[in-house]
C-alpha cells in the first residue's frame, strides 16, 4: 500500500491534503479516486485513507481509520557517529533508519578529517533528514529518526550518557563485549557511540568512561567507521527481540 508522510498537524482533520512532493509522488504512481493509502505523521501515528479527489494543486484524502503503528522498535537506540569523510554518514543514516534507529547524532572528535562549518552543516542536515524520511517511507516505518549535530565531543558524551545503556566502541578494548554490557542490566534506551576513520584517542575514551559510558569491543576485527554503528545497532535490535 502506498505510504505518505505529512506533518502531525495535518492529520488532525478527517480530510488530509497532499501537496508538494507528496502530490508529485501520487501523480507518478497514477493513483485514482477510491484507492486506499496510508498516511503517517513521522511520530508513530497513522491513518488509513481513501483518495477522494486529485487536482493539479492537491490531492484530497478521506480518513477511514486512525491507529498507532506497530512497526517501531520497543527499544530506543540512538546512534552517535563522529563525522566521517565523504558521504559515509548518508549511508549510515539510510541503513540505521531501516534497522530501527530512534535518532542519529553526528559529532566532531580529534581525529575527524571532515569538519564541516556551520553554513555547510545546515545544508547537510536538510539533506540527511530527507534521506531518513525516504528510508523510513521505503521500509515501512511510521517514525522518522531525528538527525542532529552536536558542536563538541563533550556534548555528545553528555547526551549519550542519558540512556539506560550508553556504550562507546573502542578497538583497543578487549575485555568487555557488547553482549556482556547488554546482559549487565535491563535497558529501554541505548546510546551507541563510534569514532571516525582514525578512531578515537585514548584520552577521548577515558573521557567517555568518566562520563559514564561503557567501553566495549565489537570483536577481533577492525571495522570501518561506517560499518561499526550498523553492526552494533543490528546486535542491539537482535538482543531486544526485534529480529
Amino acid at each position: 500500500m502506498t505510504r505518505f508522510f505529512v506533518q502531525p498537524e495535518e492529520m488532525t482533520s478527517d480530510t488530509i491534503l497532499l501537496t508538494g512532493a507528496n502530490l508529485s509522488h501520487a501523480k507518478v504512481l497514477r493513483l485514482k479516486a477510491g484507492e486506499q493509502v496510508l498516511v503517517f505523521d513521522g511520530q508513530g501515528s497513522q491513518c488509513l485513507c481513501t483518495l477522494s479527489d486529485i487536482q493539479a494543486d492537491c490531492a484530497s484524502l478521506t480518513v477511514l481509520e486512525r491507529s498507532q503503528s506497530t512497526t517501531e522498535a520497543a527499544v530506543e537506540v540512538t546512534v552517535y557517529m563522529a563525522f566521517p569523510k565523504s558521504d559515509k554518514l548518508e549511508h549510515v543514516i539510510q541503513k540505521a533508519t531501516e534497522l530501527g534507529a530512534h535518532a542519529i547524532v553526528a559529532f566532531p572528535s580529534s581525529r575527524c578529517v571532515s569538519k564541516p562549518d556551520e553554513k555547510s552543516l545546515q545544508k547537510k542536515l536538510e539533506r540527511w533528514q530527507k534521506i531518513a524520511a525516504s528510508a523510513a517511507e521505503q521500509c515501512g516505518r511510521s517514525r522518522i529518526p531525528q538527525i542532529s549535530v552536536v558542536k563538541s565531543y563533550t556534548q555528545a558524551l553528555e547526551q549519550a550518557a542519558q540512556a539506560d545503556m550508553p556504550i562507546l566502541f573502542y578497538e583497543n578494548e578487549h575485555a568487555t563485549t557488547l553482549r556482556m554490557a547488554l546482559d549487565s542490566k535491563s535497558w529501554n534506551t541505548v546510546s551507541l557511540l563510534t569514532g571516525p576513520e582514525g578512531g578515537l584517542e585514548e584520552k577521548e575514551v577515558e573521557q567517555a568512561r568518566n562520563a559514564g559510558l561503557q567501553i566495549c569491543t565489537l570483536g577481533s576485527r577492525i571495522l570501518r567507521c561506517e560499518t561499526a554503528p550498523l553492526c552494533a545497532l543490528s546486535a542491539v535490535m537482535y538482543a531486544a527481540g526485534e529480529f
